[in-house]
């Protein structure tokens, strides 16, 4: 999301209009509900979150310990942990 300026992109009344409400500040306009996206759709950040998951996941089975991993993807322990046994459910179908 980047700033326009409303004087370069909006009719000068509706600019006029808006002053009378807020001058001189910020305004968020949101998204039309059918233009909303959701997280990391545009940018690949979602699926690059899946795979890296999975990778914890993987080298925790195959018997890395739950520090270590922490330190080699830069997160917390109990990150790691949360992230385990999310993937734990998903590898056995929500059953613990």
């Amino acid at each position: 999301m980047r700033y326009q300026k409303a004087n370069e992109i909006l009719p000068e009344e509706l600019v006029e209009l808006i002053q009378n409400y807020i001058d001189g500040e910020y305004v968020y306009i949101p998204r039309k509900q059918e233009n909303k996206r959701t997280w990391g759709e545009g940018t690949g950040a979602r699926e690059e979150r899946k795979r890296r998951d999975r990778s914890i996941y993987k080298d925790y089975v195959s018997g890395f310990c739950v520090r270590i991993l922490a330190e080699r993807y830069y997160l917390s322990e109990k990150s790691i942990q949360r992230i385990v046994l999310q993937e734990k459910k998903k590898d056995t179908g929500g059953v613990s």
